[in-house]
């Protein structure tokens, strides 16, 4: 069991699943935007939908995409401290599929135009699970750096791509793989116990038929 489980995180607000683990989600995606967003939409579906206004659900969520803890005073007043700074953020409420009770979807606009969509559900005491990236379904915790991935499904990726940390020493904690169809697109997924470098990053880069690589570091 987790120490969160029992006490909660140190945090603003009046909830752990509501304000710290909102938050949370907000700095995942900003990690994995990996650039200051601009242009932001935020979903909140289910609990969050219902209960934002009196948790400050929405305030942590953009706290986090400005890249401030959940522990930060400026939670109170994240959104009007990103509008000052020219950024644009759309609070939605939408009930999303199939999703955990406590998720939000967060799309966000690249300085080039282009979108990435993050979506993640706050499970309890602070933690969360990243349950979506664009149109890949991956279970992220946040807890472990991670690597995503793409890369041409074609055989003998999983080796040379595993292969890498293994001669750099890194312990793979989890593992898994999603494809769009045989012979297309492939996303890996790999928690480590290790940190991830620069150094490790770019010889991923260098297999042939890697299409992308992202390096994601815990919370």
């Amino acid at each position: 069991m987790n120490v969160f489980d029992i006490v909660g995180p140190i945090m603003i607000g009046p909830s752990s699943s509501h304000t710290a683990g909102a938050n949370r989600i907000g700095r995942y995606a900003r990690e994995i935007l990996n650039e200051e967003p601009k242009k932001v939409t935020i979903q909140l579906s289910g609990s969050f939908k219902d209960t934002y206004k009196g948790h400050g659900t929405d305030k942590a969520i953009v706290a986090g995409l400005l890249g401030y803890k959940e522990d930060d005073e400026r939670i109170r007043n994240s959104i009007e401290i990103a509008r000052d700074e020219g950024r644009e953020f759309d609070i939605i409420e939408k009930d999303i599929e199939y999703a955990h009770a406590n998720t939000a979807r967060i799309m966000m606009k690249r300085s080039d135009g282009s979108q990435v969509t993050v979506q993640g559900a706050s499970i309890g005491g602070g933690n969360i699970m990243i349950t979506r990236i664009n149109d890949v379904n991956v279970a992220i915790r946040g807890i472990y750096d991670s690597i995503i991935v793409g890369h041409k499904d074609v055989p003998g990726m999983i080796y040379k791509i595993t292969k890498i940390l293994y001669d750099n020493k890194i312990n793979i904690n989890s593992l898994s793989l999603h494809r769009s169809e045989k012979a297309g697109d492939a996303v890996v997924i790999i928690e480590v116990d290790d940190r991830i470098n620069e150094d490790v990053k770019l010889e991923l880069v260098g297999i042939i038929n890697i299409l992308n690589v992202t390096v994601l570091h815990a919370l």
